[in-house]
């Protein structure tokens, strides 16, 4: 399914529609930020002592180069690999091609609960170090992990750090990009009545330093109506996200409906955060009421803003900061 039409308009003033114009905004320039491990002595100093780097290399699957938890294999010749991987060579060595059965590899399963290893994203910052078994339970949910990026509509596999993702949507996935806290976008279909599960990654923002994804999805609720749905993404954790609130609203025909809430980290995945039903939600009916005339083509316009929330150093409570 595809847009007929899709315009964005970055205003700063959205009570009138007459005044809104289309404005291209100088974007921030990007580049990939330079890790500095000069404060990652004791990792770095630990996991390049010989001892220490013989053994990790034992520990590294042949197949996959992942470093193998229990169990971990071995054919009658001594070449080891992972569980995983076992299954992938159809049960043969991959090193002598002899068939590997069912012989486990203890003394290494041994040797790798002795060991401590700095997390794989070492090289991204991340300082800490942890027993052989703990450390793939922590990379899991390290904070500096790569983030997937977070294009809709597509299973794009790449990885990488937040300015490395922007300029990746950007180049790659021709998603537009603008600066402001404020946001104008309008939907237009020329036949509601023709609704598959779509979704459109719309525009990346950039407002206090930091970056947003709007969405708009349509698609389908078990067996009812087509349902269309608006959300915000903010790039980077969760925790970060908690500083930022953002609003949406559709309307027409004198109504309107107005969302507000707090912006899912792209760590979930947009699938996740529609399925979940957590952004603006307009019905099929409600939005050929809002388009007008003979509800024979849809025509929506969402308007939206993003505000940070800033803590009240006297009372405590939390107090919006508007982007200028």
């Amino acid at each position: 399914m595809e847009l007929d039409s899709i315009e964005c308009v970055p205003s700063l003033d959205l009570t009138d529609e007459d005044e809104i114009q289309h404005h291209h905004h100088p974007f921030p320039s990007i580049t990939k930020p330079h890790n500095n491990n000069s404060n990652n002595n004791t990792s770095v100093s630990s996991a390049n002592q010989p001892g220490t780097t013989s053994v990790h290399e034992l520990l590294e699957c042949p197949v996959c180069t992942n470093s193998m938890y229990p169990p971990i294999h071995q054919c009658h010749n001594g070449h080891t690999l992972c569980s995983t991987c076992k299954t992938r060579v159809h049960n043969r060595c991959p090193t002598c091609r002899q068939e590997l059965g069912d012989i486990r590899c203890l003394a290494l399963e041994k040797v790798a609960e002795s060991l401590e290893l700095p997390c794989r994203y070492m090289s991204l910052g991340c300082p800490e170090i942890f027993p052989y078994y703990s450390k793939l339970k922590h990379e899991a949910v390290c904070n500096l992990r790569p983030y997937n990026c977070p294009y809709a509509g597509s299973e794009c596999s790449v990885v990488g750090d937040i300015p490395f993702l922007v300029s990746h949507l950007r180049d790659d996935h021709k998603v537009d990009m603008h600066s402001g806290c404020t946001f104008n976008h309008r939907y237009v279909k020329s036949n509601p009545r023709e609704v598959e599960n779509a979704t459109w990654m719309l525009t990346v923002f950039h407002c206090f330093g930091q970056y947003f994804c709007l969405h708009f999805e349509a698609f389908q609720l078990s067996m009812a109506a087509p349902v269309y749905m608006a959300f915000l993404r903010f790039m980077g954790d969760e925790t970060e996200a908690r500083n930022y609130s953002y609003s949406l609203e559709v309307g027409g025909n004198g109504r309107k409906l107005i969302w507000e809430g707090t912006p899912r980290s792209v760590r979930d995945s947009h699938k996740k955060v529609r399925d979940s039903h957590d952004g603006l939600i307009i019905q099929r009916n409600m939005a050929l009421f809002f388009s007008g005339g003979d509800r024979k083509e849809l025509k929506l316009r969402v308007t939206g803003r993003i505000w940070k929330e800033q803590q009240n150093p006297e009372g405590g409570a939390c107090i919006p900061n508007l982007c200028s």
